[in-house]
């Protein structure tokens, strides 16, 4: 097992690169943690974007990430930029000796993601992805009920992806709606969502999927819709759009299993609607508190995804997301896309 040096008796120094429209969530978690963050650095080729980001955070402002990691004296590095520029970040990041901590996903293409774990492992630091939805308490009550097995055999699965992105969101910026940059509704807006069939259900044995851009003026899809058979003969489904009129309507997923049935709903599970179980337990009393009201799809987790990793730099825990978890999504996402663009069942794992 690798030994991580611990960083103690001081504050963990973080570098941001990124400053668009996620980054505030980073600050805003980095704010709640200033007991033990120190933000040091903020980059971004936007002077606008920049700016604003210093002025917010008072930390030092730089336009380039190479010139940055010259003089930063940042232990990790957060990700928050274009998706399809992470690979080659990360492994430029993890070249300096320091750690990682990338947005969803980790990284647009399959092998791009293989060559960012094992950049990480050569040079001995860590990397985090973030899967903030995880921390989610509705999701954490959902992820304890499987755990204890009070479903039963779980027999179908089902998750809707029912929101909105304008036009004018993706021209909001030239890498948006691209394949290389971006990826469509299931890699880029629905990604915690395909998150939650491996790390809530279990392995997945295949899939098979539709694409289809319908109204928007992109490369990728505004929607999609994806079948999926789990290793343990369950079967499911989950249906994306971001074509929902007028606004964001539904993010859900319902487990039906022999023993329970349980849908958590709302705009971005935030809500828990059925929870029915055949056996009683202390935790359904908890069931209304962890409802909570969101003005966010995001969620509420980044602070709570960053306790984590200050524990795990403290020596104190386990990653809860890192690059190999991060893969688990990755893998069921370019599975998606070969299954619709070949139109035939991809079987899981993909080839190492």
């Amino acid at each position: 097992m690798r030994l991580y040096e611990k960083i103690e008796n001081r504050k963990i120094r973080v570098a941001l690169v990124g400053c668009g429209r996620i980054s505030a969530n980073h600050f805003a978690a980095m704010a709640q943690h200033a007991g033990n963050i120190e933000l040091v650095d903020v980059c971004d080729i936007d002077p606008v974007a920049l700016g604003q980001a210093v002025a917010r955070t008072g930390a030092r402002g730089h336009a380039s990430l190479t010139q940055m990691l010259q003089t930063t004296t940042a232990d990790i590095v957060v990700l928050t930029t274009p998706s399809g520029l992470h690979p080659e970040q990360t492994i430029e990041i993890a070249s300096s000796g320091r750690h990682v901590m990338t947005e969803k996903p980790m990284a647009t293409r399959w092998h791009d993601g293989l060559r960012m774990v094992k950049a990480c492992d050569d040079a001995g630091v860590r990397l985090f992805v973030v899967k903030q939805n995880r921390r989610n308490a509705t999701l954490q009550l959902l992820k304890k009920a499987v755990e204890q097995k009070r479903f039963g055999r779980i027999y179908m699965v089902n998750i809707n992806v029912f929101w909105t992105r304008p036009q004018e969101y993706y021209d909001s910026a030239k890498w948006r709606g691209t394949w290389e940059f971006d990826g469509g509704a299931f890699m880029n807006q629905a990604s915690h969502y395909v998150d939650l069939l491996d790390w809530l259900i279990g392995p997945i044995e295949s899939i098979q999927a539709y694409t289809s851009t319908l109204a928007r003026d992109i490369e990728v899809e505004d929607t999609g819709v994806l079948s999926v058979r789990w290793r343990s003969g369950a079967l499911g489904s989950m249906n994306v759009t971001m074509l929902t009129y007028p606004k964001n309507l539904e993010g859900s997923i319902t487990i039906l299993g022999e023993n329970g049935t349980v849908r958590v709903g709302g705009v971005a599970v935030n809500e828990i609607q059925h929870w029915e179980f055949a056996e009683k337990q202390p935790e359904d009393e908890q069931i209304a508190a962890a409802n909570y009201a969101t003005t966010s799809v995001y969620g509420f987790g980044h602070p709570l995804y960053y306790d984590n990793v200050i524990k795990v730099m403290r020596g104190e825990a386990e990653p809860e997301t890192d690059g190999r978890e991060g893969l688990k999504s990755l893998e069921v996402l370019i599975a998606a896309y070969l299954a619709a663009r070949d139109g035939k069942r991809i079987a899981l794992p993909l080839d190492y």
